[in-house]
């Protein structure tokens, strides 16, 4: 007989395969950050230069989306973990979009690449909250049969 947090994990597929992006996704570009910030920023036209003190600011957040992203992959491989990778996936990639989209109203748009990047965060972290509502709903109805056949 299979758990009921099994169930769920077998009856949403997508919810894995979402998780895998946005948990590559928040591994892989932190740590191109951490590993070769200059390369990896040049890409969206930005220029670092010799400044530590900027390149310290720019790394130091990146260990905690490298955490988030491991959690995120963690609950691709794991059906007791979804609920909480999606809650954290959801919490990352709509913060991460709307902070974007905050500082193209106060500051205009920055080049087409952050743009996208912008879109990409929002899209993903809405697909996110989407698929963490529906398991919630669907855990709280699994839960509930549950409880009568006990």
């Amino acid at each position: 007989m299979q758990s009921r947090k099994a169930n769920y994990f077998n009856q949403f597929p997508v919810a894995r395969v979402v998780l895998l992006l946005a948990g590559f996704t928040a591994v892989g570009i932190p740590t191109a950050i951490l590993l070769a910030p200059d390369a990896f920023y040049a890409s969206y036209g930005i220029s670092l230069g010799q400044d530590v003190n900027l390149a310290n600011e720019m790394k130091a957040p990146m260990g905690l989306l490298v955490a988030a992203g491991l959690l995120m992959l963690a609950g691709a491989v794991r059906a007791d973990m979804t609920i909480a990778a999606l809650a954290i996936a959801t919490s990352v990639y709509v913060s991460y979009g709307l902070s974007r989209v905050t500082s193209f109203a106060i500051d205009g748009l920055p080049n087409g690449a952050l743009v996208g990047a912008a879109a990409f965060e929002l899209m993903l972290g809405a697909t996110c909250l989407v698929l963490l509502l529906r398991a919630r709903s669907t855990n709280s109805l699994i839960e509930t049969s549950f409880r009568r056949r006990t």
